[in-house]
């Protein structure tokens, strides 16, 4: 018997790739090569597309990146037009350009794979190569007849893939983080909705897996929200450190090829048209080479990531069983559980969660490796730094949006079970040691843990306490913290109490 691979390998295409319709032919300092008739990519995509044969992901499954390469290249048009580089109306049609992508058009003429080796030089020139050629066309001129139009000296005008990819990306990063911003906040809504109604449902609350003292199912769904709430602080910081740029930095940021006035001129007009507080970076050598800001949003996204998923975990937790384990709460039913088991019920959704917290992690600590490969002047690994953070920011968005329809929203509380698990529970005993003492309290918790009957009861029974007094000190406010004691409490041991409550 023969094995089957596991993965059905491509060759890598030879010189170039074939083509079914018909082509045309372009040309590069490195020779020429056919493209299709009716791309808007030319020659140095086409390049690109043989290349890097890598992931089957073109860069425009992220639509932002594709965006954001559109709103820079307007940018810098617009700052060349105001600075007398470039001919007003070759701007104006580069401006009209990016608008027609931003509203969505020419997406499935950006290519190149998101994995690309260059620096982004191959995503730069897709860009070039549509913008160039929509111009084209709009001029009344055939494809690929750069002469009228170019993509370079037009175009690129006054740039390097090495400040127009970095910025595009941080503008992408910081268009992709504002929707996950929006969901974490939805999601943290969600939450505080949940603990507002089971604000007086007690719980045994546990650390290290084992009973500890009571609390409120709502305390415990407002810490979820109040932990992912912080993590919305974190993440929106980062948005101030993505709009430091290096437009007009040019190659490696001495601004060579570009009018002094330019920096300052594209920072401004990109600032306008994202919104974003756009700012040109102090040491533009410095900011061409460094990769710090990436490090901290991926950081940052992890750290969420990871709290995430610890919540996920506890909900996991809470509502296993649903006879044998915790059965606290009952999360929806959104899949049956198994093939072989009727009427089982998985948590499906914040085990996806959990997957994605830990591809997150794991895209860290590519984005980590790649941060620190880069030398000198340039990092070349950019694009799988983008790749990474690209990736995480969109799953993270999912995720929590799947986790607040899908879950959060319909999550119910087993009130019945957990009176009773509250009533047997040892953890409450502690509410009682200022008025017992350790010892009397320990060997209380000693008879509930033998036997199946309430603390209130034991109490009572043992005659260290009236019933009235048991009840309202073991009140749900005050186990729960909800109602704090106001004044010292006394300790009193049964030698303190009258020979007829002396048990």
């Amino acid at each position: 018997m023969t094995d089957t691979p596991a993965y059905k390998l491509e060759p890598a295409p030879q010189g170039e790739r074939s083509y079914s319709g018909p082509t045309r032919i372009e040309r590069d300092s490195l020779g020429e090569l056919p493209v299709p008739a009716d791309a808007y990519w030319g020659i140095h995509t086409e390049r690109a597309l043989i290349n890097f044969p890598i992931t089957g992901r073109s860069i425009s499954v992220y639509s932002d990146l594709v965006n954001a390469l559109a709103v820079v290249k307007q940018a810098c048009a617009r700052a060349n037009k105001e600075i007398g580089s470039l001919a007003p109306e070759k701007a104006d049609l580069i401006d009209h350009i990016c608008r027609r992508i931003q509203a969505g058009e020419l997406h499935d003429q950006f290519k190149v794979g998101v994995i690309q080796g260059g620096a982004g030089t191959s995503t730069n020139m897709n860009t070039n190569e549509v913008i160039a050629n929509a111009a084209l066309v709009e001029l009344g001129h055939p494809k690929g007849a750069y002469e009228h139009f170019s993509p370079i000296d037009d175009v690129n005008r006054s740039q390097s893939t090495n400040d127009t990819y970095p910025t595009s990306i941080k503008v992408a990063m910081a268009f992709t983080l504002r929707r996950l911003l929006d969901e974490l906040s939805r999601l943290t809504d969600a939450l505080d909705a949940k603990a507002r109604e089971f604000h007086d449902v007690l719980k045994v609350g546990r650390t290290q897996l084992q009973d500890a003292v009571p609390m409120t199912l709502g305390q415990e769904f407002r810490g979820f929200a109040v932990t992912l709430r912080e993590d919305y602080d974190r993440l929106e910081e980062t948005i101030k450190w993505l709009s430091e740029v290096n437009l007009g930095a040019t190659a490696i940021g001495t601004g060579i090829t570009a009018d002094p006035r330019y920096a300052e001129a594209a920072s401004r007009h990109l600032a306008e048209l994202t919104g974003l507080p756009i700012v040109t970076a102090s040491d533009l050598v410095e900011a061409t080479s460094d990769t710090g800001v990436f490090m901290t949003v991926s950081g940052a996204l992890k750290r969420c990531a990871v709290k995430l998923s610890k919540i996920c975990n506890d909900l996991r937790l809470l509502s296993s069983g649903p006879q044998a384990g915790l059965g606290e709460i009952s999360l929806p039913a959104k899949a049956a559980g198994s093939s072989i088991m009727p009427g089982k019920v998985n948590p499906v959704i914040p085990e996806v969660v959990n997957q994605v917290a830990f591809a997150v992690i794991g895209s860290d600590a590519t984005v980590t490796a790649a941060s620190e490969a880069g030398q000198l002047q340039l990092n070349a690994f950019e694009p799988v730094i983008t790749h990474q953070i690209l990736q995480s920011l969109h799953w993270m968005t999912q995720a929590c949006m799947t986790l607040r329809v899908n879950c959060i929203d319909g999550i119910e509380a087993n009130r019945e079970r957990l009176d009773l698990m509250v009533g047997t529970s040892v953890g409450v005993v502690t509410a009682l040691t200022p008025y017992l003492g350790y010892s009397d309290s320990a060997k209380l918790a000693r008879q509930a843990l033998t036997g199946h009957k309430s603390i209130a009861d034991l109490v009572v029974e043992s005659g260290l306490m009236e019933r009235e007094r048991v009840e309202r000190l073991l009140a749900p406010a005050r186990l729960s913290g909800l109602q704090p004691v106001t004044q010292a409490i006394p300790v009193i041991t049964p030698q303190q109490l009258p020979d007829d409550e002396r048990s």
